[in-house]
């Protein structure tokens, strides 16, 4: 194992989005990831504000979601989307890119509503998520996103939203880490639900997962640890 905790407790992004939710799991989760440690929590976007005071004073980040889940709001609502959750503590915003643009080709607008985002979130000195919902896009077209991506300084490209047709895939993963430099960093979303999984995506590159299903996995990280431990007394 070439791993400590906290190696992959930063790695997790912890998923609140799911909108059936309730304020308890909300408030159940942010103390989930505070327990856990993970690298940041990424919350409903109405409860983004109560998620940073929960947040504040750990090494957990509060992180929301912009234009989620499908990606086909105005780049002015998304603008808006950001400037309201950075005033309401988000340090790290994960963007959906327009879908049906990048399906067209319409690279200068795709870059427009990316920048849109990337700016004001970077001036405050915060970071970009980029989704590109890969499950819907030919390989050309997530190779074009990664270029226009490297081009704003994106902090990381993302595979998915985790409510499309399908998550991260492992050629995925590789073609965007291919198509990157090392400082726009990837992150895979949908699809890693154990430790097994996120050890194969660290092993590509990737820096950060989505999931939803923290505690199982870094229990599982925790139990192999102390296995291996006992084993080298």
């Amino acid at each position: 194992m070439d791993y400590t905790y906290p190696d992959i407790a930063k790695m997790v992004d912890h998923s609140l989005l799911t909108p059936t939710l309730t304020v308890e799991e909300l408030e159940q989760g942010c103390q989930l990831a505070l327990h856990y440690d993970v690298a940041s929590v990424c919350i409903l976007p109405f409860y983004l504000r109560r998620c940073a005071d929960i947040l504040k004073g750990s090494a957990v980040k509060a992180s929301t979601t912009i234009g989620f889940p499908h990606g086909g709001h105005t780049t002015a609502i998304k603008r808006a989307e950001a400037l309201h959750a950075l005033e309401d503590g988000g340090e790290e915003l994960d963007m959906v890119v327009n879908i049906a643009q990048v399906r067209s080709g319409n690279w200068d607008y795709v870059r427009g509503d990316i920048r849109a985002v990337v700016e004001p979130t970077h001036a405050a000195g915060q970071r970009v998520k980029v989704i590109f919902e890969n499950c819907y896009l030919t390989d050309p077209q997530k190779i074009r996103l990664c270029e226009i991506c490297t081009e704003l300084d994106v902090d990381w490209v993302k595979t998915s939203t985790g409510y499309g047709s399908g998550g991260a895939t492992m050629a995925d993963l590789r073609l965007m880490r291919q198509h990157t430099p090392a400082r726009v960093q990837v992150k895979a979303a949908g699809g890693v639900r154990d430790l097994d999984t996120l050890l194969q995506v660290r092993a590509l590159g990737v820096s950060r997962v989505g999931a939803s299903r923290t505690r199982d996995i870094l229990d599982e990280c925790r139990r192999r640890l102390e296995g291996r431990s006992l084993i080298t007394q």
